[in-house]
């Protein structure tokens, strides 16, 4: 690298002026992240300030769009660019899927959903108050793969880890929760999370869970015919409010360790 001209290095924030067209969330941690997990190694210059070459912009194409487009893990393209490093032929990622391309599960008709089971304190849910768009009660595996753009390892890990699973009787389908974590977990990979990564908040929101399930416990035992219906009401407000404080704890945690 120290042969490259001193004119044909750039400073980060020329790197990102290049990628942004075509990858607009990226920023300077990104790229600090992925220099850190060792994917790239900018030259440095002698106040410290990192220097890129053409080759290092290149490989930062080809890293972003294996997360991108194809959701590949940060280990997978590690072994892909060690490869290319060894001079061993390695496919480059195919272009950019338009989102038109992912297809959404077909919706069943509500008169299909199976009937409701009586309720119980410990299957009280709150509505997901950041999902995109309503999802299908049910969902069959291959609904779930193709509406959440994940493949089979990745499916396999989470429920490994317990982030989605099937639903009891009824074909073994998936909830439309299911969907929604499925997702978003893909999304996260793009930034380096693995699935193992996601446990300690599943652990999070198991406890809220637990919280919830305490607070409204005493609503449960009355025995009024629409005890259960105001006790979803109050848990879904619960878990609103734990939403938007835990949103809260984490903007001013950012906050407090990236601002200079």
């Amino acid at each position: 690298m120290s042969a490259q001209p001193a004119r044909a290095l750039m400073t980060i924030g020329d790197v990102l002026g290049l990628l942004r067209a075509d990858f607009p969330d990226v920023t300077v941690s990104k790229i600090r992240f992925l220099e850190a997990e060792g994917l790239i190694e900018p030259e440095r210059s002698p106040a410290g300030y990192r220097k890129f070459c053409d080759a290092d912009v290149e490989r930062l194409r080809f890293i972003l769009i294996s997360q991108r487009d194809h959701y590949l893990p940060l280990r997978v393209i590690r072994q892909h660019l060690q490869a290319r490093d060894r001079g061993e032929p390695v496919a480059p990622p195919g272009p950019r899927r338009e989102a038109r391309e992912v297809r959404e599960p077909p919706r069943e008709p509500r008169a299909e959903a199976p009937p409701a089971a009586p309720r119980r304190p410990r299957t009280l849910v709150a509505a997901d108050s950041t999902a995109e768009e309503p999802a299908p009660a049910r969902l069959t595996r291959r609904q779930l793969l193709d509406g959440a753009g994940i493949d089979e390892e990745m499916l396999a890990r989470l429920e490994e880890y317990g982030l989605v699973r099937r639903t009891a009787g009824h074909g073994g389908h998936y909830g439309g929760e299911a969907l929604t974590i499925a997702r978003t977990a893909a999304a996260l990979g793009a930034f380096g999370f693995e699935v193992r990564h996601l446990r300690a908040i599943k652990a999070a929101a198991d406890r809220q869970v637990g919280l919830i399930d305490q607070v409204v416990a005493p609503q449960l035992r009355r025995r009024s015919p629409d005890a259960h219906e105001r006790a979803a009401e109050t848990a879904r407000e619960i878990a609103a409010l734990a939403m938007r404080l835990h949103a809260a704890l984490v903007s001013t945690g950012l906050r407090e360790s990236l601002d200079p």
